[in-house]
């Protein structure tokens, strides 16, 4: 199928990916980003590169797994102002369109947009982590089981919803657990080919596929 243009839209494009650690969010998006001749834009690289600047040492790698990176999670949990600063940047990004935003709060937070949620178990995920960290399935649930809790209060306390339970904002919910990264993406595309590039208003998926 051939590439999407802009000038097959009406208005600027908005997709959001979201899902948990290993649910391969980060991936789809940017291929999503790259297919689509979009702008791609990572709230948790941002948030990152807040960490870098506040003094906690960048890790090439599961930086979000690591020592440095609960440490700074720490910290967002005592102090909202990180993930505000963020959040206001990529809700004047959306406003621009024509970007896919890697992003665990922006389909709550925007109205607009095509919002995807990659679902996948907690043991899949750590296995993926371990597999991409170096770390044993053991460490990377610890790892996510303790990360995950603090990311929840997070937003629960910011923007009241449960990041991994509600998934009322999303038009599509689609379970990875035993799909690879090119089944995920050839999925999405066929998804957003029709329902944002071919349709005038996406429609509402209830159901996973």
């Amino acid at each position: 199928m051939a590439e999407a243009s802009h000038a097959m839209i009406e208005e600027p494009i908005v997709i959001c990916i979201c899902g948990m650690a290993g649910s391969g969010k980060s991936t789809v998006a940017k291929r999503l980003a790259e297919k689509y001749r979009l702008k791609y834009y990572s709230g948790g690289d941002a948030l990152k590169a807040l960490a870098v600047e506040e003094g906690y040492k960048p890790v090439e790698r599961g930086w979000w797994e690591s020592k440095e990176g609960m440490r700074f999670l720490e910290k967002r949990d005592k102090d909202p102002k990180f993930d505000r600063v963020v959040d206001e940047k990529l809700l004047e990004l959306a406003q621009q369109g024509n970007v896919v935003l890697d992003s665990r709060t922006m389909p709550w937070l925007l109205e607009k947009g095509f919002k995807i949620w990659l679902d996948a178990s907690l043991e899949k995920r750590a296995k993926r982590i371990g597999k991409r960290d170096s770390m044993s399935v053991k460490e990377a649930l610890q790892a996510l089981r303790s990360k995950e809790e603090k990311t929840k209060n997070i937003y629960k306390q910011l923007y009241v919803f449960k990041l991994g339970e509600d998934f009322a904002p999303f038009h599509l919910i689609l379970d990875t657990n035993h799909l690879n990264a090119e089944e995920v993406f050839q999925t999405l595309c066929f998804v957003i080919n029709n329902m944002v590039f071919n349709s005038s208003k996406p429609l509402k998926i209830v159901n996973k596929i």
